[in-house]
């Protein structure tokens, strides 16, 4: 049996049968009638020589084994088309008027300067809107179309309606205060570390809430703040992982040391640009992206 192609429209038809839970709710959401859309499950199952929906009885229908096969292949190409789309009209809209961009606070400072300082010289007339975030707080803030591009963490998870791009990584290293008790012994175990305060960079936003990275200590202070966390560190109240570009001075001038923690020497925060599907770079946006990705 010769297998046919299934169209657009019918793939989106199975998607929304799928999403809605039955033909009557997929009619309503595409503003059809439900023989319509019958008929283009029909048509696809006889297109694809296999049967997607078991209907028997009078329950809703549900995916056959081949049907969650199949299915997981059009949301693939309906994503594909639905990308195509969104390109088209960011090159149909042209240059950028504004450019909205947020930031994690673990993207070194330097990185950050040398990348707008470019963009000011190249896209003079594109105006910029920056916030700085931190964790799960950056995907929130261009998941609700907030800013069109974020810089964060690439161990966070994304939805479904965004794509990323890999901009190299941070150093984490594990410090304190001369002062502080971890500072006085040269190797610590997961029992030391347990029993000391552990200072740790906590998420506004509820996507990364309750998700712990690099936490050793059952004894936690949760902040928000990069520069309170850096304060709290210089005057011995706890220990914590800072991005290396934060406390080198620090370091090399005596004001904190590095501790040595198992594991930690390979400690790395990975970044990435994200954006919507629905909103892709433009011309601005992207050469953003591309200068950052050039720095690593």
């Amino acid at each position: 049996m010769r297998v046919g192609t299934p169209t657009v429209d019918q793939l989106q038809i199975l998607a929304t049968v799928v999403e809605c839970g039955s033909f009557a709710a997929a009619g309503r959401r595409l503003n059809r009638a439900t023989s319509a859309i019958a008929y283009g499950i029909d048509n696809l199952e006889e297109q694809l020589g296999v049967a997607v929906f078991d209907r028997s009885g009078t329950k809703k229908p549900e995916l056959t084994d081949a049907g969650r096969a199949l299915f997981a292949h059009a949301r693939s190409v309906l994503q594909g088309v639905e990308k195509m789309r969104a390109k088209a009209a960011s090159l149909r809209e042209g240059e950028e008027a504004e450019v909205s961009l947020v930031t994690d606070v673990m993207l070194p400072t330097a990185r950050l300067v040398d990348a707008l300082q470019g963009f000011q010289v190249a896209y003079a007339t594109v105006q910029l809107r920056l916030h700085v975030e931190a964790l799960g707080a950056v995907t929130q803030l261009v998941a609700d179309g907030i800013a069109r591009l974020g810089i964060n963490c690439a161990m966070h998870p994304l939805p479904d309606d965004m794509e990323r791009q890999l901009i190299g990584h941070v150093r984490l290293i594990p410090v304190g205060s001369p002062a502080h008790p971890l500072a006085r012994a040269r190797r610590h175990s997961p029992s030391d570390l347990r029993e000391h305060i552990q200072l740790v960079l906590s998420d506004r936003s509820p996507l990364t809430r309750g998700q712990d990275f690099g936490v050793f200590s059952k004894k936690t202070w949760r902040l928000a703040d990069l520069g309170v966390k850096h304060a709290l560190l210089l005057a011995a109240v706890g220990w914590g992982l800072m991005p290396e570009f934060v406390v080198r001075g620090d370091l090399e001038a005596g004001r904190l040391v590095e501790l040595d923690i198992p594991g930690s020497s390979d400690a790395l925060y990975p970044l990435q640009a994200i954006w919507r599907v629905q909103t892709p770079p433009g011309p601005a946006t992207q050469w953003l992206i591309d200068r950052l990705a050039s720095q690593v």
